[in-house]
């Protein structure tokens, strides 16, 4: 577990490079927004997360287990780890900033499947220039 990186994960690179493709510019892990967003974007005052499943226990799906070994430790961790989320999600909404939330599962299907990469970029440009307020890809 030590090796898990916290920043520029692999589904973190992937995305912002396929934003980036698209035009689209931004900052990375912008300190001083709630969250420190995995990509923001100030004058649209949108913020992304891509989150991975384990971490942050995207519901039904298979990368989101429990490890067998000291599970009441794992528990505890991933139940402060999706506390955190929703208060982070609270103080971005009431700052008026809009959130998107990319699951790793749905970037790994994006690396995998053209298709389905056009389809969810497609959707994320689409939210930037929307006044949706929360969307989860």
């Amino acid at each position: 577990m030590a090796r898990i990186r916290s920043k520029n994960t692999m589904p973190e690179r992937f995305f912002r490079s396929a934003l980036h493709r698209c035009g689209a510019r931004f900052r990375v892990n912008k300190a001083g927004v709630p969250g420190n967003p995995d990509i923001y974007f100030s004058k649209k005052k949108v913020a992304i997360f891509v989150h991975g499943c384990y971490w942050h226990r995207h519901k039904g799906c298979k990368f989101a287990y429990i490890p067998k070994s000291n599970e009441k430790f794992w528990a505890k961790k991933h139940k402060a780890n999706v506390k955190r989320d929703r208060t982070v999600l609270k103080l971005l909404r009431n700052e008026g900033v809009r959130v998107l939330t990319v699951w790793e599962c749905t970037v790994k299907r994006m690396i995998k499947n053209s298709d389905f990469f056009d389809a969810v970029l497609q959707d994320a440009m689409a939210f930037l220039s929307s006044d949706e307020q929360v969307k989860i890809l």
